[in-house]
């Protein structure tokens, strides 16, 4: 098993299903330097992000997670748009956080 399908088993959870080929042909152009320094990265568990937004999204908790300031003021603000904001977010975080891991990967992989 070569170095990308290793680093693909263990984290392909983070990541939204539709660019796992992509980021899989990235990884495989990447020199091993660049390859290795992935193993540094940390990124959020969608699993875990919707647990968090079930107990602490009217507060914007999970929004403030996902680097997205902006939203975790609104939803504090709002108290979660008087719930229905949370509700919404509940089906919506895990797909942010991959979403979000990816921009991350992208970032440093180029």
């Amino acid at each position: 098993m070569n170095p990308v399908d290793q680093w693909l088993a263990i984290n392909v959870k983070y990541f939204p299903t539709e660019q796992v080929q992509y980021i899989r042909q990235r990884l495989e152009t990447l020199p091993e330097q660049q390859l290795s320094m992935l193993y540094s990265i940390s990124f959020q568990d969608p699993t875990m992000m919707l647990i968090i937004s079930l107990f602490g999204g009217s507060l914007g908790i999970d929004r403030f997670m996902l680097g997205q300031v902006g939203l975790g003021i609104g939803k504090l603000l709002t108290c979660g748009g008087c719930g229905i904001w949370s509700i919404v977010d509940w089906f919506l975080i895990m797909d942010a956080t991959r979403q979000s891991n990816a921009q991350k990967l992208f970032a440093v992989i180029g």
